[in-house]
């Protein structure tokens, strides 16, 4: 509980000094808040993921299933809680950018990372091909973001009275994202050491571990900076934290440790049926959401949550082979899903109309 407690506050001084840093860094080097989002906060608030994932698949003993259910767990859980908690505290306005181009980057790369398992192992040829992706991605990301900000550039006399202290910002900015990612990656670790052990005694799976335990430590420097970016104001940070994570995740995480680890990663045969087209589902359900009024309001924001706690309540029904079970699984497929469904769906195609 000591070390529990001590994760959690590692992870909110984390979250506050790299919310602080990028956005000010964004704003020093003229790019939008949304961009530095999408890569730099995005990518270092992965890192847990990264270390987890690639140190799993390496060491053998089901380290596959942990490597693999702690992505796909992720993503799910990025979209699902993280979003739907910062939603919760304030709604969040949505770039017209994540809807043309991030998002059905995201749900593309989803169906890519199914089509590509769909063997039952991702391969060094298919990790190298993720992660030559996870390359192109910011390289595009940057590229355009620094476009639209051209524009926005200050005047030549402007230039030179800003110039004498960007250089003392731009160290103080980045030993604050240093700093930041440094206590997220440590308070991770700390929480999600004491909660495998826990999880474990009970005889859980390693893919539901991975799903849900371990899925939600890794995960839990996003929810911290994206809930403290929500906070502060920064809201292209909250959202964009989240898309480009997940896009990290299955790119660069997926694809490293498929291109390094001798013969590639099995994927289970429980994750190809089931939780991988889940992951996919969430990330289409973005789509509409987004776009019914570029914004991701309370209601929307509960009804990810809720979506979440069904989801794993399933999971952990199913591993305990729970009695509850069979009516949890009339009451998703029948109530819970169309009513979602139909709650996303409406207030979109209004928007189109």
């Amino acid at each position: 509980m000591i070390l529990f407690a001590a994760g959690l506050g590692l992870l909110l001084g984390g979250g506050e000094c790299l919310v602080r840093g990028a956005s000010r860094l964004a704003a020093a080097a003229g790019i939008s808040p949304l961009v530095i989002g999408l890569t730099v906060v995005a990518f270092g608030t992965s890192s847990p993921e990264m270390a987890v994932s690639t140190v799993s698949a390496l060491s053998g003993n089901g380290g596959a299933d942990i490597a693999i259910g702690n992505i796909v767990g992720s993503n799910i859980f990025n979209i699902l809680f993280i979003l739907g908690i910062s939603a919760m505290v304030a709604p969040l306005a949505v770039s017209a950018q994540l809807v043309k181009w991030d998002v059905p980057i995201m749900i593309g790369v989803s169906v890519l990372f199914l089509v590509l398992a769909s063997n039952g192992r991702i391969d060094r040829i298919d990790g190298i091909l993720l992660f030559s992706g996870i390359i192109a991605y910011t390289v595009f990301t940057v590229w355009k973001g620094s476009k639209e900000n051209s524009a926005n550039q200050p005047g030549e006399g402007q230039s030179a009275r800003l110039e004498s202290g960007r250089g003392r910002a731009l160290m103080l900015n980045l030993l604050l994202i240093a700093a930041g990612l440094a206590l997220l990656v440590i308070g991770s670790k700390w929480m999600v050491d004491g909660a495998v052990q826990m999880a474990k005694s009970l005889g859980v799976s390693e893919l539901v571990i991975s799903l849900t335990i371990v899925a939600v430590g890794t995960s839990l420097p996003e929810l911290a900076t994206s809930v403290l970016a929500t906070f502060k104001g920064e809201r292209d940070i909250a959202v964009g934290n989240v898309i480009g994570s997940n896009l990290f995740n299955i790119l660069c995480v997926a694809g490293f440790s498929g291109a390094v680890v001798p013969g590639g990663i099995a994927v289970s045969p429980a994750a190809l049926a089931f939780d991988i087209p889940v992951m996919i589902a969430v990330a289409a359900a973005c789509l509409p959401i987004f776009f019914s009024g570029f914004r991701i309001d309370r209601l929307e924001g509960f009804l990810f949550l809720a979506c979440y706690v069904a989801y794993t309540a399933w999971l952990v029904l199913t591993a305990l082979n729970h009695p509850a079970l069979p009516g949890l699984d009339v009451a998703l497929r029948y109530l819970v899903l169309p009513v979602t469904a139909l709650l996303i769906l409406i207030p979109a195609i209004r928007q189109f109309r």
